[in-house]
């Protein structure tokens, strides 16, 4: 095939992706019986397009086709993340099928980032496999990354940390409404840590200081409005959020939450530390710094509850410590390669 040919395939392609984007979006603000009064005989052609850009997305050959995946699938999420005043899809048979065609295709791009063999690798006994984990983040790139250490911390301006502030919302945004769901079906010591770790999201009580409310006051200092914020998504911001979305809410995939959520809480602190530095050195106004200022404390020491308190006692079965492993890999391996993006692009923007 010729380079004109590739084009025009790649271009035909992009167009029917964009074209199935658009219209499961369109049903998100329908009922979901309507939504399954009308497409429940037109299965097979949602089911193949949905297929199609799966397989685009991992193959790379479609350039905005992993884009157009993750922008999808974080739409349908927000069926589930947020209350509607007017009815939604959520509960539709069809809607569901396409949601799981795109979480599967998601998880399985994820696993094939995952070093072979090093799941089975893992010590048996608790605590010599935390250190285990704890020593296989440290030595990953994505631990001190440069993006925060010279990035932010030394060259980022003003617009820098406004487009970074977007970029982390789908995570530090809503990391309450995560906690609160992963909890689900947890007992003991535990329920009590992700308990202990949610009611310090909420402020230990006190409205003003919940700290989703403190995280929106960053963006009245930058004045981003709510209709920017996916426009302004990148795939990888898009598959952050929508893979803590995904491990919070299945039940069968809680160990890979604790290592997902686990090490998100571990790497806080010392990435805080760099947006802080970066905050004093452009004089920006200290209220909107306190929600990072609060997590160098805060995170440091759930991290340590969590470890202790959710990993250790899960890490006595081999499924538990499978998943936190692979949770805690996804995490590393998914951050890695969005910092190196995001660092390429401000790099590319200052010359």
């Amino acid at each position: 095939m010729s380079t004109i040919d590739t084009s025009l395939s790649s271009a035909g392609s992009q167009a029917e992706h964009r074209a199935i984007v658009d219209e499961v979006s369109s049903w998100l603000t329908w009922s979901a019986e309507e939504v399954d009064g009308r497409f429940a005989l037109d299965r097979d052609r949602i089911v193949a397009a949905i297929e199609k850009l799966n397989n685009d997305a991992q193959s790379g050959v479609v350039e905005t086709a992993f884009y157009l995946q993750q922008l999808l699938l974080s739409r349908i999420y927000q069926t589930t993340m947020q209350i509607s005043d007017r009815p939604t899809a959520e509960g539709s048979a069809v809607l569901h099928e396409v949601t799981r065609l795109l979480e599967t295709s998601t998880i399985a791009s994820e696993d094939r980032w995952v070093e072979p063999g090093i799941l089975e690798s893992a010590p048996t006994e608790p605590k010599p496999y935390l250190s285990w984990l704890k020593g296989l983040v440290r030595r990953h790139r994505a631990f001190k990354h440069p993006y925060y250490t010279e990035f932010i911390n030394r060259e980022a301006n003003r617009d820098d940390l406004r487009t970074y502030v977007i970029q982390e919302s789908l995570v530090d945004g809503r990391f309450d409404d995560f906690l609160a769901m992963m909890q689900v079906g947890t007992a003991g010591q535990a329920k009590m840590e992700i308990a202990n770790n949610y009611w310090d999201e909420m402020g230990n009580g006190d409205p003003e200081q919940v700290h989703t409310h403190l995280f929106n006051k960053i963006y009245e200092v930058f004045d981003v409005r709510p209709e920017e914020l996916e426009g302004a998504m990148t795939a990888s911001d898009l598959l952050s959020g929508n893979l803590a979305v995904l491990l919070c809410r299945y039940r069968h995939m809680y160990p890979e939450a604790v290592g997902y959520l686990g090490m998100t809480e571990w790497l806080a602190p010392d990435r805080f530390t760099n947006v802080i530095q970066a905050w004093r050195r452009l004089n920006l106004p200290e209220v909107g710094i306190t929600y990072h200022r609060l997590h160098v404390t805060i995170d440091s020491k759930h991290a340590a509850g969590w470890f202790h308190n959710v990993v250790v006692p899960a890490a006595e079965s081999d499924y538990m410590r499978r998943g936190i492993t692979r949770g805690t890999l996804w995490r590393v391996n998914s951050s890695a390669r969005h910092l190196d993006e995001r660092l390429a692009h401000a790099q590319s923007g200052r010359r």
